[in-house]
């Protein structure tokens, strides 16, 4: 039988969730994650929640809504709903965001590393010590967009 939140007591939703986000937060790794999210999550809401962060995204990079709307294939209310809570400040959010743009980078880097053995970063990561009052490359746009 399907519960509403709302036949839930107070106690049982802080006990359900305290039991969620423990079981969150234990798992270490890409791949654990990745597995966690696939048993606990229908296909559908994975994709739902991936194409929000996606939207989060592209607001903070200040794209308009239509330009978004175009691109995700997602209406209005949606866009707005995720206006909402970055405004809103909710700081799960933006930290989730703020690892996503390092791990993009991350790998931005090494594929750059891979496809140019000469570039800045490859040599900065060869040679750290000759770069050690330079500051960190950033991962040039045509890598970046392979993992946009």
């Amino acid at each position: 039988m399907k519960k509403r939140k709302k036949d839930f007591t107070k106690q049982e939703v802080i006990r359900t969730l305290y039991t969620l986000y423990t079981a969150a937060s234990a798992i270490r790794g890409r791949e654990a994650v990745k597995l966690f999210l696939k048993d606990l999550l229908t296909e559908s809401e994975r994709l739902m929640l991936g194409r929000r962060l996606m939207v989060a995204r592209m607001l903070l990079r200040g794209e308009t809504h239509d330009i978004i709307r175009k691109r995700m294939g997602v209406g209005y209310n949606t866009i707005v709903r995720v206006k909402r809570w970055l405004q809103d400040e909710f700081p799960g959010y933006e930290q989730a965001l703020e690892g996503l743009e390092k791990e993009m980078d991350k790998r931005a880097i090494i594929a750059e590393l891979k496809d140019n053995p000469l570039s800045y970063a490859a040599l900065k990561k060869k040679y750290p010590m000759h770069f050690l009052f330079f500051p960190e490359p950033k991962p040039k746009p045509k890598y970046r967009e392979k993992f946009e």
